[in-house]
């Protein structure tokens, strides 16, 4: 390793093989472009059974370079539960504080053999908040918070004991790290009305993003190539990921799409729907049945990153759902689903972060996700659009500054900072 390298201890949760939609993708590609930076990582990560579904599709994408240790983590639900139920404190401030005990002995030999000059955490896993909170206060190196979302709302986590003890954790971190890095300008505003004695200058801004090397391997892939041959004059939208049953609510869009099946503008025959890894199938399957819509709109399961990738790049088009209450965030998804170069039908507050992302890459497909006649009437141009080539696409330029190497890069600037 180049002697004029520095080292960053990276404790996140969510690391390879976890398979999750897009939450594996932040520390994973930070990982990979800090190397171009001057930055090797070391990542505390939890043992592979914490997790509920693991998947080695992207066990390669970890750097040679860098070191992974893996403490010992039980998830209370599952391990130390008897028959499905377990005493509450047992999962505080979540199901996996298992992992601070091991956790703060691992990243303690981690520190003793590499000797990082910063410690950095990811959210929303709020044990590795906890976990960087206590290796920072017992060694006393810089200490970088990295919040994908905001910890505590105001009826988030529901239950008042979590919650306290979230937001006690919350202003810990904010008043003992050198930085809290946040993905949007909203939940920055947020937090600077939370806390008014933080300095300014603490808060920074590193959104999320895609990242050009899977992309050119999913342009590459049997799978994208088999869906291009298959392809017919059916138009297929598409949205990959979580669909939560109230931030991401498609009652709406069901309803629009309902009406305009009965009123013959679409036909299964023409016009199809994907829902790719809902999380919530159970319960859209029902509304999907209770509308009417088991032919046009359609449930399936989660697929390898690659593989979710390759379909965004082939199909029509690409939906973004997004309450108004959660206009200060931004779904990771909607920077892969600018760089796949698909037309984008956004619900959401157009007011909202999202909606200003998409606005500022010149995309106007926007419609209230609570607004059924507005999703019916911006459906029926988007589609129309689709069928004469008119929807707008963004600009290469723009994408690019989306790219995890950008990302990487803000970052390794940001750490340079910090002394």
């Amino acid at each position: 390793m180049n002697d004029t390298m520095k080292n960053i201890l990276m404790i996140a949760y969510h690391f390879p093989p976890v398979r999750v939609s897009s939450g594996i993708q932040r520390t994973l590609k930070f990982t990979s472009y800090l190397l171009d930076h001057g930055w090797n990582a070391q990542v505390l990560s939890v043992s592979p059974n914490a997790y509920e579904r693991v998947s080695d599709d992207q066990m390669h994408e970890i750097p040679p370079e860098i070191v992974v240790k893996r403490a010992l983590t039980l998830d209370t639900a599952r391990h130390l539960s008897v028959k499905g139920r377990y005493l509450g404190w047992m999962a505080l401030p979540d199901r996996w504080v298992s992992w601070c005990l091991g956790g703060t002995l691992s990243g303690l030999l981690l520190i003793y053999q590499h000797r990082p000059k910063i410690i950095w955490s990811t959210y929303p896993i709020a044990s590795a908040h906890l976990l960087g909170l206590i290796l920072h206060r017992l060694t006393g190196i810089p200490w970088v918070a990295d919040f994908r979302d905001s910890m505590t709302e105001d009826n988030y986590p529901a239950d008042p004991t979590q919650r306290k003890i979230y937001r006690w954790i919350e202003r810990q971190t904010v008043s003992s790290c050198a930085r809290a890095v946040f993905t949007t300008p909203g939940a920055i505003r947020m937090y600077t009305a939370r806390y008014p004695e933080i300095p300014i200058s603490r808060w920074a801004l590193i959104a999320n993003g895609y990242d050009e090397e899977n992309f050119v391997r999913a342009e590459h892939s049997e799978t994208y190539r088999q869906a291009l041959a298959e392809k017919s004059e059916q138009i297929v939208l598409l949205h990959s990921g979580v669909l939560y049953p109230s931030e991401r609510d498609p009652r709406q869009f069901f309803s629009a799409l309902a009406e305009l099946k009965q009123t013959g503008k679409i036909r299964s025959e023409q016009f199809k729907v994907i829902l790719r890894a809902t999380g919530h199938d159970e319960l859209h399957h029902a509304l999907i049945t209770n509308h009417g819509l088991n032919d046009i709109v359609f449930l399936e399961p989660s697929v390898a990153y690659e593989t979710a990738l390759a379909e965004m790049l082939a199909v029509d088009g690409l939906l973004v759902f997004q309450a108004a209450n959660c206009n200060h965030q931004i779904p990771a998804k909607i920077y892969e689903y600018l760089r796949a170069r698909r037309p984008i039908l956004a619900l959401t507050d157009p007011e909202g972060d999202t909606a200003k992302v998409l606005l500022a890459a010149g995309l106007t497909g926007i419609a209230p996700l609570d607004d059924k006649d507005a999703i019916a009437s911006k459906l029926l141009e988007f589609i129309s659009n689709i069928q004469n080539h008119k929807n707008a696409i963004a600009d290469d330029i723009h994408i690019a500054e989306h790219s995890r190497q950008a990302r990487s890069k803000l970052l390794a600037d940001l750490l340079d900072t910090i002394q």
